[in-house]
């Protein structure tokens, strides 16, 4: 049988297509842009050692530059990131323990995410991305995908922990405590702010951050 030209045009094709594929696989859903394109920041994160190198000040760290950090939890099938600026920093269980502390609300679709991941991700974004922050506190993930909308890029943990190729730092984290806060120990402050509260009592993590990345 003869083989023409087209033929082996195609079978280059398909060859072409199933490399790409396979390589989307590894890395990543992506939440926007154009099929397969993933900025080349991506490749710009680096480890660090967050006991060692951390130099933020821990008062103010998760205001984020006035604008707040992100939390995502879930997984490949399912995720999903809020705003946060409530938290603390520290260590427990182990004088080489580093944590973050994070608090969600009941009734936040990132509960549910929480409450069924080991894994979290904490985010902090260069003044670039405000808006991801703005847009990530006032918008509901039950009303769609947030990430898509913003056209961010979905990338994950090697334990399945989501983040985005947009932040500028990542601190992923092992869930090693949760419980919901007890509104019997209460004292003023928290008493009066659940008052006009409505997305119910929030439920603590303590993660134990097992890997930290920043931007180059």
């Amino acid at each position: 049988m003869k083989t023409t030209p087209s033929i082996i045009l195609n079978v280059v094709l398909a060859a072409a297509l199933a490399v790409t594929c396979v390589q989307l696989a590894h890395t990543g859903r992506h939440g926007g842009g154009a099929p397969g394109e993933v900025p080349s920041a991506q490749g710009q994160f680096k480890e660090f050692d967050p006991s060692k190198e951390f130099s933020a000040n821990p008062f103010t760290f998760f205001m984020g530059d006035g604008h707040g950090l992100l939390l995502a939890a879930g997984d490949r099938e399912r995720s999903n990131a809020m705003t946060i600026g409530w938290g603390s920093l520290g260590g427990v269980w182990g004088d080489s323990t580093s944590t973050i502390t994070v608090f969600v609300a009941q009734q936040r679709l990132t509960h549910v995410m929480m409450e069924n991941s080991k894994y979290f991700t904490v985010m902090r974004f260069d003044a670039a991305h405000d808006g991801v922050l703005d847009y990530m506190g006032h918008h509901s993930g039950r009303d769609g995908d947030k990430a898509a909308a913003l056209g961010l890029h979905t990338l994950y943990t090697e334990h399945g922990a989501p983040y985005y190729a947009e932040a500028s730092e990542v601190y992923e984290c092992e869930t090693i405590y949760h419980t919901q806060l007890d509104s019997a120990a209460f004292g003023d402050l928290p008493r009066n702010f659940y008052k006009g509260y409505t997305a119910g009592i929030h439920s603590v993590y303590v993660g134990r951050i097992v890997k930290a990345l920043k931007k180059q």
